[in-house]
């Protein structure tokens, strides 16, 4: 193993077994994670990008589960875990920031209460004194005033109850913060302050970041490398730049082109279609449907992951030809 790679995410798959049939939520996704870096999952509502997170976390509950795959933590497969080790490692080497902060937080325990407790449950030998001085460290590194720490939930705007769970999520120093959606709840001027705050503690911590979301233009702003999703599968992973300035799948292209710009105000472009649903894709490449440069080859058959220079992945038809299959993962 590559020392410099914290998180390695090997053929991952996760189904719901319902009564409807089996939902393959996540099919074969691979991707890697280096200390310090910044990777964005971004995709559609439904393409799988929370349910990774989930099962990086192995937070799936019944009756999904984790059906095949590897998570490698440096050198731990945390999919061969039992529950209680997981419950230790979960928060102190991987942590969430949750999407719903309004909804994350015990609305009868202080918050303060809420930041010691979770050095408790990981058993940090500190006296109560100890914790508490931590705690109030945690909200001042989230531009909070320690007097936060005495308040309830509900006496908290959306932008500092976003700050609590961050001041949470980074109170044991994790290698790898999770971020789902961080700032969907937040009007503009939060958001921007919630990913600054978010970015100054990750590069002081040197912590790996996933940002999960469908917000292009804030993925353009914060990640190194981006992955797309689409119905379960990646379909095209590489650094930022490269993929905003050279779209190579359709669907990254049309999600890029989704974005508001300034020389066509007032035009909004969507893209046409609907998400096939998971307990019905279409045989071949999944977006065929919804492709405009979609070939007879992408109805039959399911695209192979490849390789497009050292850091490109794709999984599309249109580049079968002079591109190479892909190198690991």
């Amino acid at each position: 193993m590559t020392e410099d790679y914290v998180l390695r995410v090997k053929a991952l798959d996760v189904r719901y077994f319902t009564d409807a049939g089996i939902v393959e939520a996540t099919n074969k996704v691979s991707f890697r994670l280096k200390s310090g870096e910044r990777l964005g999952l971004a995709g559609e509502s439904g393409s799988g990008k929370s349910t990774t997170a989930l099962a990086i976390l192995r937070m799936i509950k019944p009756p999904g589960r984790i059906a095949g795959g590897e998570i490698w933590l440096d050198d731990t497969d945390i999919t061969r875990l039992s529950e209680n080790e997981m419950r230790h490692l979960r928060g102190s080497q991987i942590s969430l920031i949750p999407q719903a902060a309004m909804n994350s937080l015990n609305p009868v325990i202080r918050i303060e209460n809420q930041l010691t407790d979770a050095m408790r449950d990981h058993g940090l030998n500190l006296s109560k004194v100890e914790m508490k001085e931590r705690a109030a460290k945690a909200l001042e590194a989230v531009e909070l005033d320690p007097a936060v720490g005495r308040m309830y939930a509900h006496q908290l705007s959306g932008g500092m109850k976003q700050r609590v769970c961050i001041a949470i999520s980074i109170i044991m120093s994790p290698r790898v913060i999770i971020a789902d959606e961080p700032t969907s709840a937040l009007d503009v001027v939060t958001q921007r302050q919630v990913m600054q705050t978010i970015s100054r503690l990750q590069a002081q911590m040197g912590s790996a970041v996933i940002l999960i979301g469908h917000d292009m233009g804030l993925m353009a702003q914060f990640v190194d490398r981006l992955a797309v999703m689409y119905a379960g599968r990646l379909v095209e992973i590489g650094a930022v730049k490269e993929m905003f300035s050279n779209p190579l799948h359709p669907y990254t292209r049309l999600l890029i082109d989704s974005l508001p710009r300034l020389d066509h105000k007032g035009e909004f472009r969507g893209i046409p279609g609907l998400t096939p649903s998971l307990l019905d894709l279409p045989p071949g490449c999944v977006f065929n449907a919804r492709c405009p440069q979609a070939m007879e080859v992408c109805t039959q058959a399911i695209p192979l992951t490849l390789s497009k220079g050292p850091t490109r992945r794709i999984a599309c038809h249109l580049y079968t030809n002079g591109a190479s299959p892909k190198q690991g993962y």
